[in-house]
């Protein structure tokens, strides 16, 4: 059966650098329908082709809801997307989504942003993302904003899941030819491959049969090696506690925080090791400088984020329909289980 109306109020995204994750949301803060599927950021697809895919998916998401064909878009989109970098990107994303008329009105935001709404309630605060990269980003009380540029090493990066497989793989590599400390990385860093040696897995790397985008995974086994207390693999880990904690204060004393309450949120799926050290290092870290600060852990979608910064546009005059469609969406969004990825090539 199908939905007549414009039942979806809500079109929000978080478009990734490795996948998007795309909501539709009543005003009341219902579900209609949320999706999975590949990235969809111009900096990894292409302008076009991200569009593309990002139109594919929302007409999957507007199936999965019941609404037909005829049914206007949403009334606002809130696009949380990677690469809107500068002002001149998104108004390039910008432009070309509005040609697409998925939704009423547009609001692009560097995908940065969005994990502050989605794990706390409050529309301010930081987010630190330890993804396949780490970018940080801020909103003071009074809306001002700041962001670390995050383009990798030639933006002063290190750290993701990229960064400490490629470390925990170097200090295999180190430990088999004698150039290092004994680390149980140089057996698990292989057998992750169906390898023997690490030294196979640098040379499948080299010759284009392993893709190098695939050592992020050895993040996770990084993280085992360091649990069962492998000193090489904890050195990785303090290492990417220590770099978040940088950006983390960075960020504060750009907006002036360090006297204040900000919430961190740690976002990204390099947390989904739940390294109670790590995260203590974290937290010790960023209260040396803002001794009021919250560190709190959200693992869910920042598609949450998206969607009730839409709601905030949408029924912010309105403040008891606006806390029960908030508490409703967080309950239903908020516990929502990807299904396997939808292409955007089907």
């Amino acid at each position: 059966m199908t939905r007549a109306g414009p039942t979806a109020s809500v079109l929000a995204v978080d478009g990734g650098n490795s996948k998007t994750d795309l909501a539709l949301v009543d005003a009341d803060g219902r579900l209609l329908a949320a999706v999975r599927g590949p990235t969809t950021s111009h900096q990894q697809v292409g302008l076009a082709d991200g569009i593309a895919g990002l139109v594919t998916l929302t007409d999957q998401a507007r199936i999965v809801a019941g609404l037909d064909g005829g049914a206007p878009g949403a009334t606002i989109g809130v696009y949380g997307l990677a690469g809107a970098d500068t002002a001149a990107d998104t108004r390039r994303l910008h432009t070309a989504i509005e040609a697409e008329d998925l939704a009423a009105t547009s609001m692009i935001v560097n995908d940065a942003f969005i994990p502050i709404r989605a794990g706390t309630d409050r529309t301010w605060g930081v987010a630190l993302i330890c993804g396949s990269g780490v970018n940080a980003a801020g909103i003071a009380p009074d809306g001002r904003t700041a962001r670390l540029t995050a383009l990798g090493d030639i933006s002063g990066d290190w750290g993701g899941g990229g960064d400490i497989g490629t470390a925990g793989l170097g200090a295999a590599i180190r430990a088999r030819d004698g150039r290092g400390p004994a680390t149980i990385l140089e057996h698990l860093v292989p057998a992750h491959f169906g390898l023997s040696r690490p030294i196979d897995v640098t040379r499948r790397a080299e010759a284009g049969t392993l893709g190098r985008d695939r050592l992020r995974e050895l993040s996770p086994v990084v993280f085992v090696a360091a649990a069962s207390g492998d000193a090489v693999a904890r050195t990785i880990i303090d290492r990417q506690a220590d770099e978040l904690v940088s950006m983390a204060v960075a960020i504060i004393r750009r907006l002036g925080l360090a006297r204040r309450d900000p919430d961190v949120v740690l976002a990204g799926g390099v947390f989904a090791a739940r390294d109670e050290a790590f995260e203590d290092r974290i937290r010790t870290g960023i209260s040396k400088v803002a001794a009021r600060a919250t560190v709190r852990r959200f693992d869910g979608s920042p598609v949450l984020g998206a969607a009730l910064i839409g709601l905030d546009r949408l029924l912010g005059g309105d403040v008891e329909r606006h806390r029960a469609a908030v508490a409703r969406l967080r309950a239903e969004l908020g516990s929502w289980t990807p299904a396997p990825r939808m292409s955007t090539r089907d």
